[in-house]
C-alpha cells in the first residue's frame, strides 16, 4: 500500500450501505428487475356542461331517423336548451372517422364521430375559432357498459376528436342505468321526460307510417311532402306548447291553499304535468291535424309488395343513411315494403330484461336472508322488496306500450302495437338464452321467429355493423332457427362504409324469393275471391274510402301481404259480407 492510500479516511457504515444500495439498483435496472409504480387508468377529466351555460352552449346529437331527431330537438328547445341535430352521415364522414379513429371499430363509431368532425370543421370554415367551438358546443350521445365495443365509444370519440384538432371537445353520455342526472347542465324535469316520451313515440309511429304508405302512393312524392308538413307541425307543437303549472290552472281559492304547502303543490304540479303531456286536448288536436294531412295521400293497395322486416343492431337498423347502405330506400326502389323497427321496442326490451333479472335474483338481496318459513313478518318484508321493484318495472313497460298504442290510435291506427317482450323471449329461448347480454341479446332470434310464424312479413333482414360480436352470435344461432322453420327467408348483412354493391346484390337475390312468396300469396287470395283484379279495382275506384292510407284493412290469419288482405276484404264488401269501415275521425 502506498502512502497516498494510507492518508484516505475510513468509510463510514452509512456510506458503505449507500454505495451498496446504489450498485444493487444499477444491477437490477440493467437486468430489468426494477418494479415501476402501478399507474391505474383514470378517465380523463373533462370540463363539465353546467346549468349556467344552457343559454349559450348548443347540444349536438344524431344517430336516429330525421323524424325522431326533429321531435327530440323540439323538446330540448322547448325546455330551454340550445339544440341542433347533426346532418345525415355519409361515406365521407365514415372515411374521416377511420382516418382519426382506431382500427377495428364498428361503423357506427366511424360514421358518428366522422360526422361530428365534419360538422365542427364546417363551423371552423364559417369563421368560428377552435376555442369558440369548444366553448359553445357539446355532443350528446348514448353510452353503454358493453360487453361489445359499444362500451368504448366514448373514449374512441374523444381520441378521434383529439387527433382531428378538437381536443377538449365535450362528449356527454346518456346511460340507461344512470340517465342524465350525472350531467349538471342537463337537468331532468317532468316536462323534459314526458316530452321525450312523446317525441320517441311520435317518431316511431310517424316513421312506421311513412314506410306503410309510401310503397302504395298513387302520386310519387305525396307521402314525403305530407310527412314533412306533419313533422313540422308536431315539432312546432312540442317546442311551443304551454307548460302546465298548477297555480295557473286551478281556481284562485285552490291555488292559494296549494301555495302555502310546497310539498302538496309539487305533487299536484307533477301529476298535472304528466296528465297534460299525455292527455291534453291541444296534444290530441295536433295529432288529429297530422292525421287529416296524412289522410290526403291517395294509395293503391292492389300493388303486390313483399314485406321485409328489419332487425339487427340498434344503430344499423335505425339509420337512414350510408351507414346501412341506404337499405330502406333501395328496398322500396326494388318494389318492397319495409317493416321498420321502433325505438320503443328497444326501450321495452331493456325494461323486460331488468324485470327478468330481478326475478332471477329474487332472494339474493333481501333485508332478512335466511328467514324461516314461520317468520311471516320477515318473509313478507323479503317478498315486498322484490315485488316493489318488479311491479315498478312491469308498470313502466305497460305504460310505454300503452302510450305507443295511444299515439298510433290518434294518428290513424295504422301502426301495430309493440311486440310483446315476454313472447319474443319465449320464442327465442329454445335457441338463444333470454338472459344473455350483449347488443340486441335474444331479440334478433326472437323477432325472426315471431314475425315469420305470425305471418307478419315475407322475409327478415338483419342489419349490423361489421364484426359485431353479439350479432355474430345471433347469426350463428339463426342457422338452427332456419332449419327449424324452413319457410323462413332470413338474410344477415354486415354494413360498413364499403361493399354497398355486394350488399345490394345479396339483398336482390333474397328479395327475389320474397317476391315469389308474396306473388303466390296474392294469386291464391285472388283465386279465393273468384273475381278478376279489374273488377276489384273498379269497386275501389267507386269508393274513395278504400283509397285512403288510413282505411283499416282487416288482416286474414296466415296472410302477410297488404295487397292479398286488401282484395279479400274488397271481395267481402262486394259480396255484402262486410261493411265499409269508418275512417279514423269519422263520427
Amino acid at each position: 500500500m502506498n502512502s497516498a492510500d494510507s492518508t484516505l479516511p475510513p468509510l463510514l457504515e452509512v456510506e458503505i450501505a449507500r454505495r451498496v444500495a446504489a450498485e444493487r439498483l444499477r444491477l437490477e435496472q440493467a437486468a430489468g428487475l426494477v418494479e415501476k409504480p402501478i399507474e391505474h387508468f383514470h378517465r380523463p377529466l373533462e370540463r363539465p356542461f353546467t346549468a349556467e351555460e344552457r343559454d349559450r352552449v348548443t347540444i349536438l346529437f344524431g344517430g336516429f331517423t330525421w323524424k325522431h331527431e326533429r321531435f327530440i330537438e323540439a323538446v330540448f328547445r322547448g325546455c330551454g336548451y340550445r339544440c341542433q341535430m347533426l346532418p345525415n352521415p355519409n361515406v365521407a364522414a365514415f372515411q374521416t372517422g377511420k382516418e382519426y379513429g382506431n382500427n377495428g371499430q364498428c361503423n357506427p363509431t366511424y360514421f358518428t364521430v366522422g360526422n361530428l368532425i365534419e360538422f365542427l370543421r364546417s363551423l371552423q370554415a364559417g369563421d368560428l375559432s377552435r376555442q369558440e367551438i369548444l366553448d359553445h358546443y357539446v355532443f350528446f350521445t348514448a353510452g353503454s357498459c358493453g360487453p361489445c365495443r359499444f362500451g368504448t365509444y366514448e373514449s374512441e370519440y374523444r381520441m378521434a376528436l383529439e387527433n382531428a384538432g378538437f381536443g377538449g371537445f365535450r362528449v356527454l353520455l346518456f346511460q340507461y342505468d344512470h340517465g342524465i342526472s350525472a350531467m349538471s347542465g342537463l337537468q331532468f324535469s317532468v316536462d323534459f321526460g314526458m316530452g321525450e316520451l312523446n317525441a320517441v313515440n311520435l317518431g316511431d309511429v310517424i316513421n312506421d307510417m311513412v314506410y306503410q304508405i309510401r310503397p302504395y302512393e298513387v302520386v310519387p312524392g305525396a307521402t314525403d311532402q305530407a310527412i314533412k308538413e306533419v313533422v313540422d307541425g308536431l315539432s312546432d307543437f312540442l317546442e311551443h306548447r304551454k307548460r302546465y303549472e298548477v297555480l295557473e290552472r286551478t281556481p284562485r281559492w285552490i291555488s292559494r291553499r296549494l301555495a302555502q304547502n310546497k310539498k302538496r303543490k309539487d305533487i299536484c304540479n307533477t301529476l298535472g304535468k304528466v296528465f297534460d303531456h299525455l292527455y291534453s286536448k291541444d296534444f290530441r288536436k295536433a295529432m288529429h291535424v297530422a292525421r287529416e294531412r296524412l289522410n290526403q295521400v291517395e294509395v293503391d293497395r292492389t300493388r303486390v309488395r313483399p314485406i321485409v322486416k328489419i332487425t339487427g343492431e340498434f344503430w344499423a337498423q335505425l339509420t337512414e343513411s350510408d351507414g346501412n347502405f341506404n337499405m330502406f330506400t333501395f328496398l322500396e326502389q326494388e318494389g318492397a315494403q319495409v317493416f321498420v323497427e321502433p325505438i320503443g321496442g328497444w326501450i321495452t326490451y331493456l325494461l323486460y330484461q331488468a324485470r327478468a333479472n330481478t326475478e332471477e335474483r329474487k332472494g339474493l338481496e333481501v333485508p332478512h336472508p335466511g328467514a324461516r318459513w314461520w317468520e311471516l313478518k320477515k318473509q313478507l318484508a323479503n317478498e315486498w322488496k322484490f315485488r316493489k321493484k318488479w311491479l315498478l318495472l312491469r308498470l313502466s313497460e305497460g305504460i310505454w306500450n300503452r302510450q305507443h298504442a295511444r299515439t298510433a290510435r290518434h294518428l290513424g291506427r295504422l301502426t301495430p302495437r309493440l311486440a310483446s317482450q315476454s313472447e319474443l323471449a319465449r320464442r327465442a329461448h329454445p335457441f338463444y338464452h333470454s338472459l344473455a347480454r350483449g347488443g340486441e341479446g335474444h331479440l334478433e332470434v326472437g323477432k325472426n321467429v315471431y314475425y315469420t310464424t305470425h305471418r307478419l312479413c315475407h322475409m327478415v333482414l338483419a342489419l349490423k355493423p361489421f364484426g359485431c360480436m353479439p350479432s355474430s352470435q345471433s347469426d350463428g344461432v339463426q342457422s338452427a332457427v332456419v332449419n327449424r322453420f324452413p319457410e323462413m327467408i332470413f338474410l344477415p348483412i354486415e354494413t360498413s362504409g364499403e361493399g354497398e354493391i355486394n350488399a345490394h346484390s345479396r339483398m336482390q337475390m333474397a328479395l327475389g324469393e320474397a317476391k315469389i312468396k308474396a306473388k303466390a300469396e296474392f294469386e291464391q287470395a285472388l283465386t279465393r275471391t273468384g273475381k278478376k283484379l279489374d273488377e276489384i279495382k273498379a269497386y275501389v275506384a267507386e269508393h274513395p274510402q278504400l283509397r285512403s292510407p288510413l282505411y283499416p284493412v282487416p288482416r286474414c290469419r296466415g296472410i302477410a301481404g297488404v295487397a292479398a288482405n286488401f282484395i279479400l276484404h274488397v271481395s267481402a264488401l262486394m259480396n255484402g259480407k262486410a261493411g265499409l269501415a269508418k275512417l279514423p275521425g269519422e263520427i
